[in-house]
């Protein structure tokens, strides 16, 4: 039996002829090659942006406490962390990569992304770790996850992102949005850590897992926590436009949109209104299809949560909403959402 093997005969596709075998690398040696490069990325990750991670201790009332991870962002001392990390902790012992302890205070935290700041009380410069725009993000581009699983310091793991764009709910009952999929592996203790690009910026905070699931991790995307850390920063808290409306992602029939003239395939279906609420007030109804907010498009609910922010409360907006097939127009005045 004849065994051909890409070692021994290589072909030139410019030029059809044999390449000499003697110049051409074997396979085994290009994928000694590949794996270098590969273990190069992952050790120059670590190296990087371990020294920003740190493994956050929390002690509750009545309770053992608990222990997660956290990344610094500022060197004044500045870390995002996951909600369910510090939920309902009074006392906070950060520890950093060289064993040092430290004690901190919470200026904020955002239980619908699972979200949360910590401020460090030190005198010292920290070393940081840099956000990066997620939006950038390709499926199965490798990303690492550092944190201290199962209370093991500075573990490192790799992997690559499996999908873009996911939603996840939180712990308050509302969708985190844009949420990215992993398979570098995460285990109770990452929660919080980061999820860190080749290129060594933050690109996710490591939030959570499916149980049973094997290579299913998730992690809330940087863009998303640039924009809680602005709330924090300023509010101690997100501000949110509420309408009182309770919806569901809906296809719109293609004969709708035509006549329409709109291009959703997709809006927010109302299904429940809260008695004297905006949306209420305004005249919507169960059943309308939500498929633009002044003028920008919603193609779900997700594009709904995300328009209704801190710039639209208190004012006149304009709603576009299909009902019957028809397309019509109501001004709501969004409230402040109240924290749960």
């Amino acid at each position: 039996m004849l065994d051909f093997t890409a070692s021994a005969i290589d072909f030139d596709s410019r030029d059809g002829d044999v390449a000499n075998p003697s110049t051409t690398p074997s396979v085994p040696e290009r994928d000694a090659d590949l794996l270098d490069a590969y273990s190069n990325a992952v050790i120059s990750v670590a190296e990087r942006v371990s020294p920003a991670v740190i493994r956050v201790a929390t002690r509750r009332p009545g309770s053992r406490g608990g222990v997660g991870s956290g990344v610094v962002i500022a060197p004044d001392g500045l870390v995002l962390t996951n909600s369910h990390v510090v939920e309902g902790a009074r006392e906070f012992e950060l520890t950093d990569a060289e064993g040092r302890t430290m004690s901190a205070r919470l200026l904020g935290e955002d239980p619908d992304t699972d979200l949360a700041l910590l401020r460090v009380a030190t005198d010292r410069a920290l070393p940081t770790a840099v956000l990066g725009n997620s939006k950038t993000l390709r499926r199965g581009q490798l990303v690492v996850a550092i944190g201290n699983p199962l209370g093991f310091e500075s573990t490192v793991t790799a992997g690559v992102v499996s999908a873009l764009g996911r939603s996840l709910r939180s712990k308050s009952g509302r969708l985190i949005e844009d949420v990215i999929q992993t398979d570098a592996a995460l285990n109770p203790g990452n929660s919080g850590g980061p999820l860190v690009s080749s290129r060594g910026e933050v690109v996710g905070i490591n939030t959570a897992i499916i149980m049973g699931a094997q290579g299913i991790c998730f992690a809330v995307a940087s863009n998303t926590a640039q924009f809680v850390l602005g709330g924090l920063i300023r509010h101690g808290r997100v501000r949110r436009g509420f309408i009182g409306v309770a919806a569901q992602t809906a296809a719109v029939p293609r004969g709708h949109a035509r006549l329409a003239g709109i291009d959703n395939a997709y809006g927010a279906m109302v299904t429940g209104l809260e008695n004297g609420a905006p949306a209420a007030n305004a005249g919507l109804m169960s059943y309308d299809v939500i498929v633009a907010v002044d003028g920008v498009p919603v193609t779900g609910v997700d594009d709904l949560i995300r328009i209704l922010d801190a710039n639209r409360i208190g004012r006149t907006v304009v709603f576009d909403v299909l009902r019957r097939g028809r397309l019509r127009q109501f001004d709501v005045r969004p409230l402040e959402r109240q924290a749960r």
